[in-house]
């Protein structure tokens, strides 16, 4: 069942989200070489908690971690650890705030100084996903209208999108009804309505779309060709007027060209 929240709901959802979206700010500020993930984990750790919120990651299903840092082909999910990062990499930020009862979950993946052309072109394509799915996000379209949009975006330009992995509602928990794939046919799928909230999460490769599951941590999934990823996301409410993301950044760090 997809649960609708209230206008009241989604105003403290959006306080949550205007948390998880300067974490995510602070956070890409501090991507540079040399760094390690654990210690991007614990800037946001620190972050999260002085603000009042709670890292909804840590401890969820055992994970180990209050951020997910995914660099280069691992699509999502990395564990924060000793990987230092170096010049030339990308890196997925994935971050979720518990504030007020409520859940907002947002990414970015963020470059580490000079990136190589196709790459900087997969980061702005990723975006371009998510600005199409966002559009969606509008009272009778269906769900899957959105797994459509990203869909149109990625593959005729030669992307891959990830299929085993999806966007999915979100609230007063992380993983909330319904799940909704990043490809899809156009005019299926449950009827948007005011009040619904999705955590729309295109995952775009230089490669294909297979995977493969870390068998060191089984958490860390990676593209199982080895092509670099990138992930972009945000929590999305549908409104009467239109989509309203509850975790927008605005300054849009991370982001090249697309709103």
């Amino acid at each position: 069942m997809i649960v609708r929240k209230s206008r009241g709901e989604l105003e403290a959802m959006r306080e949550g989200g205007t948390i998880t979206a300067a974490c995510l700010r602070m956070l890409s500020e501090n991507v540079r070489a040399g760094v390690t993930t654990r210690e991007l984990d614990r800037m946001a750790d620190e972050f999260i908690r002085e603000r009042g919120g709670v890292p909804e990651f840590k401890g969820y299903q055992g994970f180990p971690a209050s951020i997910c840092a995914s660099p280069n082909s691992m699509i999502v999910h990395g564990i924060p650890g000793s990987y230092r990062l170096k010049e030339g990499d990308i890196i997925s930020l994935d971050v979720g705030v518990r504030y007020e009862g409520f859940v907002t979950d947002s990414a970015i993946t963020v470059p580490v100084g000079e990136i190589a052309p196709d790459t900087e072109a997969l980061l702005r394509v990723t975006q371009q996903c998510l600005a199409a799915a966002t559009d969606q996000m509008r009272p009778g379209r269906r769900l899957g209208d959105v797994g459509h949009a990203i869909q149109s975006v990625a593959e005729p330009r030669g992307y891959g999108v990830v299929r085993d992995l999806v966007s999915h509602g979100v609230g007063r928990q992380m993983h909330e009804d319904p799940q909704i794939p990043n490809y899809g046919d156009p005019g299926t799928g449950a009827r948007l309505q005011p009040g619904m909230v999705f955590a729309i999460e295109p995952m775009i490769t230089l490669g294909g779309h297979d995977i493969r599951v870390s068998e060191w941590d089984g958490w860390s999934i990676y593209t199982a060709d080895g092509s670099q990823a990138a992930h972009f996301e945000h929590t999305i409410a549908v409104t009467e007027s239109g989509p309203w993301v509850l975790t927008e950044r605005e300054d849009r760090v991370g982001e090249t060209g697309v709103a």
